[in-house]
């Protein structure tokens, strides 16, 4: 007998080591992305810099990743993620050996700046696009499994930077870093190509159609991809400066490295229970979106509000819990963000619409830490910068309220007609049972 033909994504099998590729991936994209703020505090005092100044390194680099994601989901789609994602690998570590040698902020700009984030660029999205093509009713698990790669990294990076910048100084921490992300080449090795019904025959011709700018043209995209970019001013502020708002705050290095580790830890947990939940089909993806979108920003808002700790001896019991409070909301948010793009765009868009989603989220990323840092400066802490930041991320919660699906219907609700397997659209929303006060019997959904 001859093999069937894959008529969709096999939902495991290499599968899982692509996941795993995609786990180190994750890690050593934006997991050291929120570790790299513990440096931050050094480069400002070995160059006489304010943190504004420094916080431009890490800006440049969040934004470079993202912004020029559209161009690493581009060459995927023209010659496969796995020789993309390898190239990648290679930029990346050769902008954290460059700038070991920096000799100004200008060429930490630069280097990490515009060449790691160049690299980082074409690892990010062709990873996730690729694994979301491999799985259909277990995707959100996947990818959230995938997504907990920056909370593990974090939980091991962050004291591990701090100690390396004790001993060796943070030359000698960007050059071993620089050694550390030389593993992003063999992951992109085991990122098999697979082939799909629905895939275009060839690959796309023109810029505009390599980029996947017609996506745009849909609506819900549209939304989604405005919630998405005002979201993005405050997610990654966290990223930069949650490390020294725990040493504004009085905490020293190690109690800083433990606050990231805590929010790294609950983020990672987060991920893989809310990937779960999510593919159960109990609730709507764009309304789980939305919610975990605000639980975000008022997490944010949490940890600009707690007072201060007083002494480098003490643990900051608050921060540390208003930092899991927010790592358990922002890895919430994280894979839903990812989960909710096959029901939009099709499984054959996912790959250039994961690269949109990083450009758009660059949007905010860019002037997000830089605000952050600015207000720091004019108010001698970081309260007011985590204040507005939560209020962006906030404000991009509710503009995804305007998503099919994340606001209950006035009606009863019906199952719309589910797309080919093929395609490896999201599951129908199910007409979610509840039990009314004043009858036993199950009633449909129909909440205003």
């Amino acid at each position: 007998m001859m093999t069937p033909k894959l008529a969709g994504p096999p939902d495991g099998g290499w599968g899982w080591v692509v996941a795993a590729a995609a786990f180190v991936v994750n890690g050593l994209s934006y997991g050291l992305l929120r570790s790299l703020g513990l440096a931050l505090p050094d480069l400002a005092e070995h160059f006489d810099r304010t943190a504004q100044d420094t916080a431009w390194v890490s800006a440049l680099a969040l934004a470079v990743q993202q912004a020029a994601s559209p161009v690493g989901s581009a060459l995927s789609t023209r010659w496969g993620a796995r020789p993309v994602v390898m190239v990648g690998g290679i930029l990346t570590s050769l902008g954290f050996i460059f700038s070991a040698f920096a000799g100004s902020l200008l060429h930490l700009y630069l280097g990490l700046g515009v060449l790691a984030g160049s690299g980082w660029a074409l690892v990010f999205a062709p990873a996730v696009g690729t694994l979301s093509r491999y799985f259909s009713r277990r995707r959100v698990l996947a990818v959230g499994l995938a997504l907990t790669g920056s909370g593990a990294s974090s939980l091991l990076l962050a004291p591990a930077l701090q100690l390396l910048l004790h001993t060796f100084g943070w030359r000698g921490a960007l050059l071993l870093l620089g050694a550390i992300t030389l593993h992003l080449t063999p992951c992109g090795a085991l990122l098999r190509p697979l082939a799909l019904p629905g895939d275009p025959p060839t690959p796309p011709h023109g810029p505009l159609a390599a980029l996947g700018l017609g996506l745009f043209t849909r609506r819900s995209f549209l939304v989604f991809a405005l919630g998405t970019a005002m979201v993005g001013g405050g997610y990654f502020v966290p990223y930069v400066h949650l490390a020294p708002h725990a040493l504004d705050q009085g905490l020293g290095g190690y109690g800083a490295a433990l606050v990231v580790a805590v929010a790294a830890v609950a983020d990672a947990g987060a991920r893989l229970v809310c990937g779960w939940l999510a593919d159960q089909g109990w609730v709507p993806l764009t309304r789980l979106l939305a919610v975990f979108g605000a639980l975000t920003g008022l997490g944010l808002l949490a940890v600009g509000l707690v007072p201060v700790v007083g002494n480098e001896e003490a643990w900051g019991g608050s921060l540390l819990a208003t930092a899991g409070a927010y790592g358990l909301s922002a890895g919430g948010y994280a894979p839903l963000v990812f989960g909710v793009l096959p029901g939009l765009v099709g499984i054959e868009g996912v790959v250039q619409a994961t690269g949109l989603v990083m450009m758009l989220m660059s949007l905010g990323g860019l002037l997000g830490p830089p605000l952050s840092g600015f207000l720091r400066d004019e108010t001698g802490d970081f309260t007011t910068s985590f204040l507005v930041c939560g209020s962006l991320v906030l404000s991009g919660s509710f503009i995804y309220m305007g998503l099919p699906g994340a606001m209950p219907s006035c009606h009863p609700a019906s199952s719309p007609a589910t797309a080919p397997p093929k395609r490896g659209e999201l599951l129908p929303i199910p007409q979610v049972a509840l039990l009314s006060p004043g009858n036993p019997h199950s009633t449909l959904d129909t909440a205003c």
